[in-house]
């Protein structure tokens, strides 16, 4: 029987390589963008067309190559950075594996000019499916230029399941600011399709930071800074009142290598606890400088995973810092340490303990609980619950379609609307607390959450509007001009077809720019931008959920973003038309997330909690 085992051909074996490296555009932006920072490179640029797909360029003015480098450098395991295996754990280039140009060059089209300083000329290569197809000297400025085309041409599967071009440049946009961040002292600049995305000259990490996330950061960044003999952190967080609804704006880098750690971004959320919202998360972009041999980067192939030596210490050194600074900007609460005058003069503190006053509280049976030895956890009641048990025993048979509250839980099950139909009286209808409507029917009452409900009237809607029945939009007299980040702005233009559908008439007025022409009736004048702002940072919320489609974040959020908010005080005729709305559902019960429009309570029920 012959041999069966053989070694796969170099082409083959490359391609195989690119499905981990190499998974969309952003990912071979990323590598090429590392390449020219370790090339020492201070002027980098990056032109991109359809997203990626069909052109990545990289050009830089680091070293360069020589004829034998720049052909060496699309071969498998061909690096520059190691030369050892005691290399590996004192890293400090962003590569080392010696993979990522070979699987570019495996499925996709490359273009290479590239010269060195010592060169008359430089060197120009065509490579196509792992094969060289042209080598030639060709006049080129110092630095390498590297031009990726038609990614995925020979891989027909995997070009077909990249994203919208929004989308993808969405991720490139997300890596492109993850290196410029982290070398501040380097100018880069991104164009996309002849249209400049980002321009940013040369400067320090704070100037970095606001030319990336906006001027609004300019005022509201608090430094970080220490340093130990175990590791230094620098860096900046945002002040409280800039934390959002997601974790978009949270970068660390170890190293000057961006990384992903739930672990250390717990650590900064411990830093900010009481001062923001619990579903919250606070800005920062922070550094962490430490011994390469203290932890390892080659976990994966996108070298965004790490693992610390010890990482309990990187974990307390973080918190430590990020406290530290918002403590030392007066940033953090403070306790008053000052008497209040009114307890001063209370009876309590300012008229002596007689020994009457002395002798009858120890004979109160309060007194005696909590002096006895073993007894400071037993309080004394003389209440009587004779039908206690009652109360938390199930009915032995449910209604067949309603919420039913039995023994502290919520069961549900899908109404009849019928029967609800029936049931119900509209004719008088209270609000209570601002949140909660109740409502009378023949058999109890009905408990409705007023933004719960809400929710789910709206999200029908928005359902039937995508579907075919477009929400009629109403123009504005003033066109309102909407200025957002670059993410934010890409984000827009992938969800502008599906957001005239619904109401609103939004215009690219280009440099991240848009028009508001129109909005949805119920949206007030003059609150349309914040209203698509909140609806953006709702969407990009429900953005890491992969089980819905884009569509469907986008309604849910929008949905979630209008509804009437609990504490919102209604009149007797916005109450009545919302109660009908909702029983007009086609799933009144539930709100698209899950949460209960409302609660059921039988008379019978009523009763019992009463002992009738």
């Amino acid at each position: 029987m012959p041999d069966i085992i053989q070694l796969l051909p170099d082409n083959i074996a490359n391609q195989i390589a690119a499905g981990e490296v190499i998974q969309r555009p952003a990912s071979a932006v990323k590598e090429l963008l590392e390449n020219a920072v370790d090339a020492g490179a201070d002027e980098i640029k990056l032109l991109i067309n359809d997203a990626g797909k069909s052109l990545i360029q990289v050009i830089d003015n680091g070293k360069g190559m020589s004829e034998t480098d720049a052909r060496m450098a699309f071969e498998r395991h061909a690096t520059s950075k190691i030369s050892n295996i005691e290399d590996l754990f004192r890293i400090k280039t962003m590569g080392f594996r010696g993979e990522a140009l070979a699987s570019i060059a495996a499925v996709a089209q490359v273009e290479l000019k590239t010269k060195r300083h010592e060169d008359e000329t430089g060197v120009y290569l065509e490579i196509e499916n792992s094969i060289v197809k042209k080598q030639e000297p060709v006049a080129a400025p110092i630095g390498t230029s590297i031009a990726m085309k038609n990614l995925f041409f020979n891989v027909p599967a995997r070009r077909n399941f990249l994203k919208s071009n929004p989308a993808e440049l969405r991720h490139i946009v997300d890596e492109f600011i993850r290196v410029s961040m982290a070398f501040p002292e380097v100018f880069f600049s991104l164009t996309s399709n002849g249209q400049q995305v980002f321009h940013l000259e040369k400067g320090t990490l704070k100037q970095r930071i606001v030319q990336i996330l906006g001027n609004n950061y300019s005022a509201k960044l608090v430094s970080v800074q220490e340093q130990t003999d175990y590791m230094n952190i620098f860096g900046f967080v945002g002040k409280p009142e800039t934390a959002k609804k997601t974790r978009g704006d949270q970068y660390f880098f170890v190293n000057s290598r961006f990384i992903k750690s739930a672990y250390l971004n717990h650590a900064v959320m411990n830093a900010f606890d009481a001062m923001i919202a619990k579903d919250s998360f606070p800005m920062y972009g922070l550094f962490i400088d430490l011994d390469p041999s203290q932890l390892d980067i080659n976990v994966h192939p996108t070298k965004q995973e790490i693992k610390f030596e010890d990482e309990k210490i990187v974990y307390a050194f973080v918190q430590s810092a990020v406290k530290h600074a918002l403590a030392q900007f007066s940033i953090t609460p403070t306790l008053d340490f000052d008497l209040d005058i009114s307890i001063q003069q209370s009876d309590a503190v300012s008229k002596p303990f007689t020994a009457e006053k002395k002798s009858t509280a120890a004979s109160s049976s309060l007194y005696s609980t909590f002096t006895k030895k073993n007894q400071s956890h037993f309080i004394e009641s003389k209440s009587e619950l004779k039908h206690w048990k009652s109360f938390y025993e199930p009915e032995k048979k449910l209604p067949d379609d309603s919420w039913q509250l039995t023994g502290g839980e919520i069961i549900a099950a899908q109404p009849s609307l019928h029967a609800i139909n029936n049931q119900l009286s509209t004719d008088n209808l209270t609000q209570l607390h601002n949140s909660y409507i109740v409502v009378q029917t023949n058999k109890g009452y009905f408990l409705i959450h007023q933004q719960n409900a809400h929710e789910r009237i709206l999200y029908e809607q928005f359902v039937t509007a995508v579907d075919g029945k477009p929400i009629a939009a109403q123009r504005s007299l003033f066109p309102a001009t909407l200025e957002l980040s670059v993410t934010d702005a890409v984000l827009l233009n992938e969800l502008l077809p599906d957001l005239n559908h619904l109401g609103y008439l939004l215009e690219p007025f280009g440099n991240n720019t848009f028009v508001i022409q129109g909005s949805p009736a119920d949206v007030t004048d003059g609150n349309e931008k914040v209203a698509v702002e909140k609806m953006l940072e709702q969407y990009k919320h429900f953005s890491n959920d992969l089980k819905y489609s884009k569509r469907e974040k986008l309604l849910r959020s929008m949905a979630l973003q209008q509804s009437i908010k609990a504490g919102t005080s209604l009149t007797d005729k916005e109450i009545k038309v919302l109660v009908q709305n909702l029983f007009d559902c086609d799933t009144p019960n539930i709100t698209p997330n899950g949460k209960p429009t409302y609660l059921e309570f039988k008379k019978e029920e009523l009763d019992k909690m009463f002992g009738r």
